[in-house]
């Protein structure tokens, strides 16, 4: 099936697709912020270095989308992210709910970190669907790039959670 594209600035699609990426600018923006705590929290090495690792990579995110809203003639600023809240908070409660050091806090920040991923994922999916019908093809390629290092960022945290940190909190007593 052919893929149509269409040039129109004022569209409601356009409109849709702004409005969007502001959810995400902020989403990204908040991760920035909460990232260091993930990693302050996290007991296995692994664990918090993928968290160091993925604040670098979520800071060049939120420059990628800074070169989307230049590219599209927008002011880049944020929307309250709900979703992204929601998630931050869970993951605070995370840790206000395990203890310290514990495999068991782990398996509850990869568990944070993975949501915040696949809502990630999704929006970057949709943003480019978007981008694509929209007929703004450098976005296209400037989102992919990010929706794959999202990809990759939550298969490694699949894999700290299998290879060591489940079976670990296995091992744990409860209280």
């Amino acid at each position: 099936m052919e893929t149509q594209t269409m040039q129109r600035t004022d569209s409601k699609l356009r409109e849709f697709f702004v409005d969007q990426l502001k959810d995400i600018y902020y989403a990204e923006k908040k991760l920035v912020k909460t990232l260091p705590k993930l990693e302050e929290a996290a007991t296995t090495p692994e664990l918090k270095e993928a968290f160091s690792n993925h604040l670098g990579q979520t800071e060049e995110h939120v420059n990628r989308l800074e070169q989307i809203f230049g590219m599209i003639n927008e002011e880049a600023e944020g929307k309250k992210c709900h979703a992204m809240n929601g998630i931050v908070d869970e993951g605070e409660d995370i840790i206000d709910d395990t203890d310290e050091g514990t495999a068991q806090r782990d398996v509850g920040l990869i568990f944070a970190g993975q949501k915040a991923e696949h809502y990630e994922i999704a929006s970057y999916g949709g943003l480019i669907s978007l981008a694509k019908t929209l007929g703004l093809n450098n976005a296209v390629e400037v989102l992919n790039q990010t929706l794959s290092e999202e990809k990759a960022a939550d298969q490694l945290l699949t894999q700290i959670a299998e290879n060591k940190v489940n079976y670990q909190a296995s091992q744990e007593m409860a209280e």
